[in-house]
């Protein structure tokens, strides 16, 4: 970590009293309100996309990096467009796989002192980078149509959570999430219907909102299938 890094995660960790968080928060909101117009204005002229998610530290020589790509690769190939997280690894991995097979990608990035920074295969008219990650949040699940899980962090997971929660509670209209990597996944997966659907904190059905799977060919029919149940085609 370089002395900028340093100096910009002590500004951003500082104490500060109860009257400039006051002021802070009150001017703020102009802020997130030019946000959300913003990702709004630009992410509605993109047309139906499926998200992929993922670890931001996943190497190309990884394999889910290279399954990735080869999902993102057939999604685009059948008409869906590709949202990415904008960074590197996983999200990389997404965007270049849209990149190669002609389609079409954008990444919503999030401003962060260390780790994250934008992947070469966004156009920059594709690229927004945001401040706020509800904001972000917010455009993930506005504007995808399909969620794709591949191994990942705390970051992950809480876009994973937040969606199921979303579609468990209907807030959010129903859409598929498919979970790729049973040896990654698998064990979370056991302990929700161990622990969680056991001691009845979620119901049985709760579990068909999501899938698990393998292999590229598996994610990708889900989220076909998926639209052709509902008569929905993709196109820009």
């Amino acid at each position: 970590m370089n002395q900028e890094d340093e100096n910009r995660i002590r500004k951003a960790f500082k104490a500060k009293t109860w009257n400039e968080i006051k002021t802070h928060d009150s001017w703020s909101v102009f802020k997130i309100m030019s946000e959300f117009v913003d990702g709004y204005e630009k992410l509605a002229r993109i047309g139906p996309c499926v998200a992929i998610f993922g670890s931001a530290r996943t190497k190309p020589s990884n394999t889910y990096y290279r399954l990735t790509e080869e999902i993102a690769y057939l999604l685009t190939k059948k008409g869906f467009g590709i949202i990415t997280g904008g960074g590197p690894g996983i999200m990389e991995a997404g965007n270049k796989g849209a990149h190669f097979a002609g389609g079409k990608s954008v990444g919503i990035n999030i401003e962060l002192p260390f780790e994250q920074h934008p992947n070469p295969f966004i156009d920059s008219d594709k690229y927004i980078e945001f401040d706020y990650f509800f904001v972000r949040k917010v455009m993930f699940m506005r504007y995808a149509q399909g969620y794709i899980v591949l191994p990942g962090g705390f970051g992950t997971m809480d876009e994973l959570f937040e969606a199921i929660t979303l579609i468990q509670t209907h807030k959010l209209v129903q859409f598929p999430i498919v979970m790729v990597g049973k040896d990654y996944w698998g064990g979370l997966l056991e302990w929700i219907k161990t622990r969680m659907l056991e001691a009845g904190n979620i119901n049985a059905d709760d579990l068909k909102i999501f899938s698990l799977v393998d292999t590229a060919e598996e994610a990708v029919q889900i989220i076909e299938d998926f639209y052709l149940k509902y008569a929905l085609k993709p196109n820009f």
